[in-house]
């Protein structure tokens, strides 16, 4: 008998696909170097990092964006990029068909790290109305912190009545599990494939669904 009480999933690269894939074909097509992608988005105290913690808003973001690419010579804007990446990212219909098979079985919670606390719930979630498939959502905009930081996933066990060790988390950043994991959590890295479907399924003692 699995001590599994709770499923917890990331979005970005899980329940969607995946947003470092697609902000690297970005940065491709508008001649963004590779060195300069990482200083916005890599640094825990970059631009990008800062905006998922709310510490800058879109406006400051996309200003210090504007700030990194203008040597590049780029004709993209930091503006641009934000309405494109609030766009979304396409639906895993495979791995939403297992989070709403385990409602009312288990447990189930988000945590994301996001940007824009003010845009709509569903722009701020890649395009997925999470809010309506979990028992809670942990947005690193709203709560100030981001993953791998060991207070964003305290606060989603504590939202769900749990201990740590009681719950599986599921992600696509390996920073992202050893951050779960270190505070005792079962953890699944996610991949382009199924093969997190058949690792949580033996984890939960539960069948799921395969599309």
């Amino acid at each position: 008998m699995t001590q599994l009480q709770a499923a917890i999933f990331d979005i970005g690269g899980v329940l969607t696909h995946s947003p470092v894939t697609r902000i690297k074909d970005f940065c491709r097509e508008h001649g963004i170097p590779d060195e300069v992608r990482v200083a916005i988005f890599g640094p825990e105290d970059g631009p990008w990092s800062r905006f998922e913690r709310s510490e800058l808003t879109p406006e400051g973001f996309a200003g210090e964006f504007d700030r990194h690419i203008e040597p590049a010579g780029t004709a993209a804007s930091g503006r641009y990029f934000l309405e494109w990446f609030f766009q979304g990212f396409g639906e895993r219909p495979e791995m939403v068909a297992v989070v709403k098979h385990l409602r009312g079985r288990v447990k189930l919670g988000s945590i994301t790290n996001n940007v824009a606390r003010e845009e709509p719930a569903q722009r701020r979630t890649s395009g997925i109305d999470v809010h309506s498939l979990f028992d809670i959502v942990v947005e690193s905009a709203i709560v100030g912190v981001r993953k791998p930081e060991p207070r964003i996933y305290q606060i989603a066990c504590e939202h769900l009545g749990i201990e740590p060790h009681q719950a599986v988390f599921l992600d696509d950043m390996g920073a992202n599990l050893k951050g779960a994991k270190a505070l005792g959590m079962r953890t699944i890295k996610v991949d382009h494939t199924t093969s997190a479907i058949d690792e949580l399924e033996e984890a939960l003692g539960i069948p799921l669904p395969r599309l």
